[in-house]
């Protein structure tokens, strides 16, 4: 029995590269959030903060589930 590291590898890379980026999308999320409760406390309505919160979490939304598909179609 051999382990294949390179594949190996790759697959930490990926993971890392993944995993780094669904929590950055998630800030930009609450961050969001936070820029529309901001607003909203000064008299602004705030919209922007809400699309960009709303586009960050249907993105990680959307890879998770795309994860959980790959993990259940094999």
């Amino acid at each position: 029995m051999s382990v294949n590291w390179v594949a190996l590898g790759e697959v930490f890379v990926v993971g890392l590269v993944s995993v780094a980026a669904l929590v950055a999308l998630f800030a930009l999320g609450i961050r969001g959030v936070s820029q529309r409760v901001t607003a909203r406390a000064e008299g602004g309505s705030g919209t922007g903060g809400l699309t960009v919160a709303i586009v960050c979490f249907a993105a990680c939304c959307a890879v998770v589930l795309y994860g959980l598909s790959l993990i259940i179609s094999h």
